[in-house]
């Protein structure tokens, strides 16, 4: 096989798998794993892949960015499934810290009759969401990130360093089996782990679009969670994979 006639292939292993590995490229196409290394620097300076620890991933498998005012209309009713779900793991006093995002911002509607808690967020939708609410509410402060309404930078990353919290809700953006949680940005990705330390307990929120999806930060293994809440008529198969993992907790239909 000609060189280009490899490439073309890996190009095309990567359209359907999305992903490939190194050494069993290697072992199918009966050359050298640093042939295969050649190939995908190759591809990845053509815009066709992007390399990873022992191989490569496809670049349509890379989420990014989405600005909230075309996140919040997608998926509304899987998103207040799951947010209902996340309700009934908020013990009374509990302090809680809500990610920034659409799906947190649910959660945050359910919390504004509620008079018990302290809620620390990153997010200012949620805040104001919470303006009247009876709750004790805590922004982080930081530098906002327009468009999308969340906090970051080193004010919310100082703040976020010395307090202490029963649960963390973190939202979501992608997450796989194997690369766990994964955020659009490093910045993103920092605030989330900050989060994930002052807490407790993490649950992951996420409708069943955010599943076998990657992005360009690690945020977390799902190791590290209690678990991940999605919404009920997410597909089984990916309730299977991911309950081999950690806990899985269904909204909306039970």
């Amino acid at each position: 096989m000609l060189p280009i006639e490899r490439r073309k292939w890996i190009e095309q292993e990567l359209i359907v798998n999305k992903k490939i590995d190194i050494e069993e490229v290697s072992k199918k196409l009966n050359v050298s794993a640093m042939t295969i290394r050649r190939d995908l620097k190759e591809l990845e300076s053509n815009g066709k892949a992007i390399r990873t620890h022992g191989g490569a991933i496809s670049v349509d498998s890379i989420t990014e960015e989405v600005p909230y005012s075309s996140k919040k209309v997608k998926n509304n009713a899987e998103k207040r499934a799951v947010a209902n779900k996340a309700l009934s793991l908020i013990g009374e006093n509990s302090t809680i810290i809500l990610d920034s995002g659409t799906t947190t911002f649910e959660l945050a509607k359910l919390l504004r009759d509620r008079s018990d808690l302290t809620v620390v967020t990153n997010d200012i939708k949620i805040a104001n969401e919470l303006l009247e609410s009876p709750n004790k509410v805590i922004v982080t402060g930081g530098e906002l990130q327009q468009g999308v309404g969340a906090l970051y930078g080193s004010g919310t990353q100082k703040m976020l360093s010395i307090i202490h919290a029963d649960l963390f809700f973190l939202g979501a953006h992608a997450i796989d089996l194997e690369r766990g949680v994964t955020a659009p940005t490093f910045e993103k990705s920092l605030i989330k782990q900050l989060m994930l330390n002052a807490a407790e307990k993490t649950w992951i929120l996420a409708d069943y679009s955010k599943f076998n999806r990657k992005a360009f930060s690690n945020v977390c293994d799902l190791s590290e969670v209690e678990g991940i809440i999605t919404n009920a008529n997410v597909d089984s198969s990916i309730v299977e994979e991911y309950d081999n993992r950690t806990q899985i907790l269904l909204g909306g239909g039970d």
